[in-house]
């Protein structure tokens, strides 16, 4: 679902409970679905047992249907347990253990030992199975293990893009935010960067790994394989560091679908938009369980089979909510007050173009053929206009339709394609 529809605005943004989750899903086709790592996912307030309840301040739940075999929230106590008994002192903690990452041997790393957990869990199962394997890196801290650590050189990762002089207010704003900001020394940029190419690596590592294993269990013709990531790096582009605002390089992640059962697209491109909301949809397909109503993305079933379907999107979408900076510091007068709603953008993103809109009315538009680094604004009504246009459609074609598809006829709610009998299951949405 796109963020405009969940309203899951930022880590510890409560999960409303009626949504549906591709969990779900998987329990509807009859799998027990397991995690490896996290979901990041706070409880509605609703389903609370009262104000004490401690799941109101914690913000790494599990996402609702998923049975928790190896559960890393931030402490990561699984993986310092493991580390003790390999005679490691781990009173310091897991940041420092994560910024220590690369003086260890990479299978000491927090990656290395989820995929050990996984792989065994794997071979113990006698029955089809479904995992999530959710590997903190690449992340920051910018700490590769092991071998990893210094596989690239500095010298070669290239230069990050320069910051723009002049920029929004919006990048004003963030360039004040100490963790945000990158490092204005070339040789500690290159260093970040060098270490973040080297952490890419250990995770493709530890996926050959869980390939190995699949191949050697006899499981890897039976398994369909999806890989993406939640978020992208800025790596010093734009003078900004992690990931956040409107640019691209916080949002241009992998998406690599592996279906078994269509051999003869293996190793295939394909050069159109995609985007998160694109994933749930295309599992379902997959094992067999209709695609719910609340899903804004699409199968990419028609592109894993050789079709290029020509009403595929045309842009990618993302947005970008701040509020939780304004909200710990600004007295908001409820209801009527919409500062926090004005902390907000949305990105439209073509093949040559870039238009952002800001919840204060501010906006950007970038012409990308021109300048593909996001720095070369343009303010043309006859290139401006349409773009606004379309990200307008976008939000009026993809508002929340769970009830809006029902019609009270005939003495009761009627609608098309009928309603499951079961009334309290998410498929009813």
């Amino acid at each position: 679902m796109y963020q405009f529809n969940h309203r899951v605005v930022a880590n510890g943004t409560p999960l409303d409970r009626r949504f549906d989750n591709v969990a779900l899903a998987g329990r509807r086709a009859g799998y027990s679905p397991a995690l490896f790592g996290y979901t990041d996912q706070s409880v509605d307030p609703r389903d609370a047992t009262g104000p004490d309840d401690p799941r109101l301040s914690f913000y790494e739940g599990v996402l609702p249907g998923f049975d928790a075999v190896l559960d890393l929230p931030e402490h990561n106590q699984p993986w310092l347990d493991w580390l003790a008994e390999l005679g490691y002192d781990t009173s310091v903690g897991s940041p420092e253990l994560l910024k220590t990452e690369h003086e260890r041997p990479e299978e000491h790393s927090i990656g290395a030992f989820l995929t050990d957990r996984a792989v065994e869990w794997i071979a113990a199962q006698d029955h089809p199975w479904f995992a999530h394997l959710s590997y903190l890196r690449p992340h920051p801290p910018y700490s590769a293990p092991g071998e990893w650590s210094h596989a690239y050189d500095p010298a070669d990762v290239g230069e990050p893009i320069a910051p723009d002089a002049g920029g929004s207010s919006f990048y004003q704003l963030v360039l004040m935010v100490p963790r945000a900001s990158a490092s204005t020394d070339p040789g500690a940029l290159a260093r970040m960067r060098a270490q973040y190419f080297g952490m890419i690596s250990h995770v493709d590592n530890q996926l050959g790994r869980l390939w190995d294993a699949l191949e050697r269990l006899g499981m890897w013709d039976d398994t369909l394989i999806v890989v993406t990531a939640d978020h992208a790096e800025m790596l010093g582009d734009h003078g900004l560091r992690d990931k956040l605002g409107y640019w691209e390089q916080s949002y241009f992640i992998p998406c690599i679908v592996r279906d078994p059962s269509r051999r003869e697209m293996h190793g295939t491109v394909v050069d159109r938009f995609t985007e998160n909301v694109d994933v749930m949809p295309t599992i379902c397909e997959a094992i067999g369980v209709p695609v719910p109503s609340q899903c804004d993305g699409y199968p990419l079933t028609p592109f894993l089979s050789g079709e290029r379907p020509p009403w595929w999107r045309t842009a990618a979408h993302w947005e970008f909510d701040w509020r939780g900076y304004v909200l710990r510091q600004v007295p908001v007068d409820w209801p009527w007050d919409r500062t926090l709603e004005r902390q907000h953008l949305a990105t439209l993103r073509t093949e040559t173009h870039a238009y952002v809109q800001f919840g204060n009315g501010e906006w950007l538009c970038f012409d990308l053929a021109a300048d593909p680094t996001w720095r070369t604004a343009t303010t043309d009504p006859a290139v401006v206009l349409p773009l606004a246009q379309q990200m307008l459609l976008w939000r009026a074609q993809h508002t929340d339709r769970l009830l809006a598809d029902m019609l009270c006829e005939d003495g009761g709610i009627g609608r098309w394609p009928p309603m499951p009998t079961d009334w309290s299951s998410p498929a009813a949405g």
